[in-house]
This record gives structure tokens, C-alpha cells and sequence, in this order.
């Protein structure tokens, strides 16, 4: 049930009255920066979304998820804008088409999307309705990937740019496919493929469009940097560059060399390095017009990034250049290389797929509950050994300390000597525990005693990190707050969701999407549902730089927590794993309707236990009559009564029907509420 305007409005003010706004979460979480134009933070403290940006209505991220749960999709959730997909489109098509006009460019642009990105049906299906009156093409990677271009794309005018490795069913399905009426460039991407292409059309009488992937000299930077220049997988050297015109000319196949293709990896992050590549490949270009192909594309590849953290800066999880930035480099170096050769200049092409997915789709999750060190302080026993005792002494020690900060008398304290009693008292409470452990292991403390000794050396950790100055601490003393920080433990499985988080460390924008009228109390971080100890999230956007611990709520069993994980629309989805045997989520498409509210477009369940046992080659069936047949052998020897029996019977069957994720009962009591 949703709050009473009148109580969400009180909350607010008592917010403000308490010193924090919805203004401060806004700047906490960068959620302007990085959220711009699509999320934002509205007055009653929830994330809302405008799908199409400043031209459109907003949802209540908040509202929208009760909504999704009272059409029976529990959470893990994954919210897909189809609007915001169609607006990164047009966005990305209109400043290309800016920077023609404003350069005098006297060709066009005609980008396509590669299929690797995002190959889930309704969202190729949604960007080839949306492109289609730009001719919007797609980049297909593999076989699989080749299927799905050749079905969907049925505009004769849109490119089909056929990248990655290629056998020779490969090339012949794509020569037969330009008799189709389709666009098929082969891009030539290893020496080798160059005979194939030779054998394939003489054999079928017909040839492909066919494209040259060059490595270049320029070098790039970021976490892909490594993937170009001499050592990329993919691409030919100059010198192959060259011996591809001759066998192609030998072979009267140099007509269809049309498209000049380079890629400077993933996530580009620095201009500079895009201008540097750029200035390479237009020379490239105009010389291989020169050596007598007609050419007529380039092909810039992909890396256009995302300012994931909002920073504007050259930094892995940034970039420090507009999407108006990138199109006007493309276009005015392109039209640089060609004109003093007097060569006719081509048609642009680029391979942009993290900058239109990624901001489509949100995933929202629940928290579950929350772990932490033991922070009391235990009552005093009557008799207490030597070790304990110290511990007490130096928590007292600090008490002394808080309230002489409590009564204004730190003045009397200069900073520096106020750290160095800090200091001075971790030390002792580290040694005094170190002492209470080697009694322990030599049997002259009792477990009780050992339990008691702890919890005092992380009582003194409080209250030390609560004393700490804003100032420059030493390391030691910093590491405090995060030794003291919680775990909230999350509904989900980072390897199924967000497996860059884990693989390659790629930073996503996490934060609450509701209690943003409330100042985060907490630093914690997230640990999954998986049994891997890097099923966690614990690296956070933080303005050009990642940290360790992210600001929260204290987390309150009777209420919902939930948790957006922003921009993880490219990717993310298709690389996903099974571990622990965690499935896909649920997941919907939504679209804005004319009256400013909602409809769902699509609706994916997530994978059910029977599903992912049948990926896992297990049969559901066999499994069940295996532990009925169990159940019988049980009640025959006293062990279970008939009545527990089909109870566990029961339970078994409907986990079978069920999602993966845990079932927070809380969430349905507060929907039927």
C-alpha cells in the first residue's frame, strides 16, 4: 500500500529539519550526474525515471515496482525502458546529424548495432523498428548472431556489418543473403579468410560487400586498451592490408571492397585517443581508394562510452567527452583525410552498443537482512581475567575521550594529539586481544571469556572510528570503518546479473531507490545469494573513483529495502552464468502511454528450479519420483508420518515451479496490505 501524501510529506520535512533533503542524496549517490536525462530523485524520496528524457512524463521507480508486484513479478526484477532505447537511438542519430551540418559533410551517417550487446529478441526486434528510418543495421559476431540479423533485418538499405571469425558456411551465407535483398559486408578480419572469400564466390558465381578490418597504430587506453594495435586478436596489418588489395585484385573481387572497419576497444574514456585512430584509419581509407577500391564506408567501430559514474573525466568508468564531442570528431577528421585527395567521402559507420543499451534497463533488488561485528559492550562478570580487564580499561579510556568531545573540551586536545591517543589505544586493544587468543589456545581462557574479549576490542574499534577527525588519519585508524562497516545481503546472484562487477571489476551505479528523504546512517556493502566468496558488491562509483563502501539505511526487517543497479543494460544479460544454479530474473519491458502512466510491453518470468536442473541435464520428474519413493521408505520404518511426508512432497514440488530467488514474504503481506 503506498504512503498518504501527508505522511511523505512529513517525513521530508523532518528530513530537512534534521539537516538533509532529497537535494543530498542526489549529490551523494551522483544519481544527476550519471542519471541524466533519464533518472532523478523526486520530492517524495524515490528514484523516478523519465524514459524519454526531458521531452517526457516521469514514473516513480518506487510505485512502478508495487505495480510490478501486484502482476505477480517478484523481485530480482529487471525493469527494461524500451522508450529510453529508442531515445538513446535517436539521440546518437541526431548529433551525427549535427555535426554533418555544422562540418558541410557532404555524406551521411548509418550506424548499426551489434548483436553481441543485447541479443534478447524484443530488444533487437524494438532498435530495428526505432532505426528504421535512419536504415539502422546491425553487426553480427558469430553464426548464431549472423541467424538473428538475417531474419529481423528486412530493410534493403540497412547495413549488415559480419565481424569475428568466419568459416566458409559462414561467408556463403552471407554471399546468398546480398541475393536476399540484404546488405552483408564481410569484413575481413584474419589473412586467412581472404582465400575463403576468393573460393566462396568463384564457387557460388556471386559475391559479398566486403569490408578490411586494419590494426592500427594508435593505442588506446582504459580497461581495453590492451585490445588493439600489433598484438590484437582480430584485424590485418598494413602489409596484409596491402596483400588483400592484390588477391583481391587478382581475383576481380576488388569492386566489392567497399568498407574500411578499426576498433580501439570497449569504453573509450579519452578523445584524444579516438582522434588519434581516427586521424590513422581516414589516411588508410583515402589510400586504399587511391590503390582503385570504390570503398564508400567507414566503419569507426564501437567504444562510444558511458560516464558511469558521472565524472566527465578519462577514467575507467568514465569518459571525458560528449556524445556531440565524439560525432563532431568523426565527422570533421573524416572529411579531413578526404578532401585533400580530392576523394569522394564515405559513409559513416559505427558499432555502438553500450552507449544505447545501457541506460534501458534497471535492475531493482531486495535486501534480506544484514550482518555486522558484534558492537555492545558485554556486561562486566565478577571475575574477569587479566587480558579482559586491560580491553575494559582502554574502552573506558575512549569513554573519557567522547565526552570530552561531547562537552566542547577538545580544544583543549590538538589534532594531532587527539590521533595519537586514538592510536595509541587500537594498539593496546589489538595487543590485549592477541593476548586473549594465545590464553585461549592454550586452554587458560574460556570460550565465554574469548567471546567477551572480542566484542570489547570491537566496541573500542567504535567507538575509536567515531572519534576519528576529519582530517588526514593514518591508514590503519581509516581501515577501521570499513572493518566496522555491514553486510546487506542481497536477492540476487552478482555471476547471473552482474557478472562485469566480478569479472573485470566494472563499476555500476548502485543506490536505494526509495528512503532518499532520509540521511544513510550506515556504509556497507552487499554480499549475493550465492555460497563464492566474490558473490559480493563492494566497489562503488564515487566522482572518478571507486570506493569500497556505499552509504545506506539502517535496514528494518519489517519494511522493503530496495536496491537499483543503474546503466547494466549492455552485456550484462548475455554473459550471466548459472553458478549455484541461479537463473535469469523476471524481467519486463515497459512502455509510456499517451496518458502519461505505463503498459507493459513484454514479460519474461525468470528461470523456474526445474528449468535450470533440465540446463544442467537433471530430470524433475526422476528427481521427484526418487525422493517420493525415499519419502515411502521413510514412513514404512517410523521415521516420517504421512502427514510430513506430503508436506515435504508439497514443498518439492512448488520449488520446482518456482523462481530461483528467494521468496521475501514480507513484500506479498505489504502488496496485499
Amino acid at each position: 500500500m503506498s504512503t498518504p501524501a501527508a505522511a511523505q510529506t512529513s517525513t521530508s520535512d523532518a528530513a530537512e529539519l534534521a539537516g538533509w533533503s532529497v537535494a543530498d542524496s542526489a549529490a551523494l549517490y551522483g544519481v544527476n550526474r550519471w542519471g541524466d536525462p533519464y533518472f532523478s530523485v523526486n520530492s517524495q524520496g524515490n528514484v523516478q525515471v523519465k524514459p524519454q528524457g526531458e521531452r517526457g512524463a516521469a514514473l516513480d521507480m518506487v510505485e512502478l515496482v508495487k505495480g510490478l508486484q501486484g502482476r505477480n513479478l517478484s523481485l530480482p526484477l529487471l525493469i527494461r525502458f524500451d522508450n529510453i532505447l529508442e531515445d538513446r537511438l535517436e539521440r546518437l542519430h541526431q548529433a551525427f546529424e549535427q555535426a554533418i551540418g555544422t562540418y558541410n559533410y557532404p555524406g551521411r551517417y548509418q550506424g548499426v548495432f551489434p548483436v553481441k550487446c543485447n541479443q534478447q529478441r524484443h530488444v533487437v526486434e524494438q532498435l530495428m523498428e526505432s532505426g528504421r528510418r535512419w536504415h539502422f543495421g546491425l553487426e553480427a559476431g558469430s553464426k548464431a548472431e549472423l541467424l538473428i540479423a538475417l531474419s529481423l533485418l528486412d530493410d534493403p538499405e540497412a547495413l549488415l556489418i559480419c565481424n569475428g571469425y568466419k568459416d566458409q558456411r559462414y561467408i556463403e551465407t552471407a554471399i546468398l543473403a546480398r541475393r536476399l535483398g540484404r546488405q552483408p559486408v564481410v569484413v575481413i578480419e584474419q589473412p586467412d579468410e581472404v582465400d575463403r572469400i576468393i573460393t566462396a564466390s568463384h564457387d557460388l558465381g556471386a559475391a559479398p560487400l566486403i569490408g578490411i578490418r586494419a590494426k592500427l597504430s594508435a593505442r588506446s587506453t582504459g580497461r581495453w586498451g590492451s585490445s588493439v594495435g600489433d598484438k590484437a586478436k582480430f584485424g590485418l596489418a598494413i602489409p596484409d592490408v596491402l596483400a588483400t588489395v592484390e588477391a583481391l585484385r587478382n581475383a576481380n573481387l576488388l569492386s566489392e571492397l567497399r568498407l574500411l572497419h578499426f576498433h580501439i576497444g570497449s569504453q573509450i574514456n579519452d578523445i584524444a585517443v579516438l582522434k588519434d585512430a581516427l586521424q590513422e584509419a581516414g589516411q588508410i581509407y583515402a589510400s586504399l581508394s587511391q590503390l582503385g577500391a570504390p570503398m564508400g564506408y567507414l566503419d569507426v567501430g564501437g567504444g562510444l562510452g558511458v560516464d558511469y559514474d558521472g565524472s566527465r573525466t578519462a577514467t575507467s568508468a568514465s569518459k571525458n567527452y560528449s556524445l556531440q564531442n565524439y560525432a563532431n570528431d568523426v565527422v570533421a577528421t573524416a572529411k579531413e583525410c578526404c578532401e585533400p585527395w580530392g576523394i569522394t567521402v564515405p559513409t559513416l559507420v559505427s558499432e555502438s552498443g553500450r552507449a544505447i543499451a545501457s541506460h534501458f534497463s534497471v535492475l531493482v533488488f531486495d535486501v534480506l537482512g544484514t550482518g555486522t561485528v558484534p558492537r555492545g559492550v558485554p556486561i562486566q562478570a565478577d571475575s574477569e581475567s587479566l587480558t579482559v580487564r586491560n580491553l575494559r580499561e582502554t574502552l573506558n579510556s575512549l569513554s573519557v575521550l567522547e565526552s570530552q568531545v561531547d562537552q566542547k573540551l577538545e580544544s583543549s586536545l590538538t589534532t594531532q594529539r587527539k590521533l595519537e591517543k586514538l592510536q595509541e589505544a587500537w594498539n593496546d586493544a589489538v595487543k590485549f586481544k592477541q593476548d586473549a587468543l594465545a590464553a585461549f589456545r592454550l586452554g587458560y581462557l574460556s570460550l565465554t571469556e574469548r567471546a567477551t574479549a572480542e566484542q570489547l576490542t570491537w566496541a573500542c574499534a567504535d567507538r575509536i572510528a567515531n572519534l576519528l577527525p576529519e582530517t588526514v588519519i593514518p591508514e590503519e585508524l581509516r581501515a577501521l570503518r570499513a572493518a566496522l562497516a555491514k553486510t546487506y545481503y542481497a536477492n540476487l546472484s552478482i555471476f547471473r546479473s552482474a557478472p562485469d562487477t566480478w569479472a573485470i571489476d566494472q563499476l555500476f551505479p548502485v543506490m536505494p531507490i526509495h528512503r532518499l528523504n532520509e540521511k544513510p546512517e550506515e556504509l556497507g556493502s552487499f554480499a549475493d545469494l550465492t555460497c563464492d566468496s566474490d558473490g559480493k558488491l563492494e566497489r562503488f562509483i564515487n566522482s572518478g573513483q571507486a570506493k569500497t563502501l556505499l552509504e545506506l539505511h539502517t535496514f528494518n526487517h519489517k519494511q522493503p529495502y530496495w536496491i537499483g543497479m543503474f546503466l547494466a543494460g549492455a552485456y550484462q544479460e548475455v554473459m550471466g552464468n548459472l553458478h549455484n544454479l541461479f537463473g535469469s530474473t523476471n524481467a519486463v519491458n515497459i512502455r509510456l502511454n499517451s496518458k502519461g502512466g505505463y503498459q507493459l510491453d513484454h514479460v519474461v518470468k525468470g528461470d523456474t528450479n526445474a528449468q535450470v536442473l533440465e540446463a544442467m541435464e537433471h530430470n524433475p520428474s526422476e528427481l521427484l519420483e526418487r525422493l517420493r519413493m525415499a519419502s515411502e521408505a521413510a514412513i514404512s520404518s517410523g521415521q516420517l508420518n504421512i502427514k510430513d511426508a506430503s508436506r515435504l512432497m508439497d514443498h518439492l514440488e512448488s520449488s520446482l515451479r518456482q523462481t530461483t530467488y528467494l521468496n521475501n514474504c514480507l513484500q506479498t503481506t505489504d502488496q496485499q496490505n
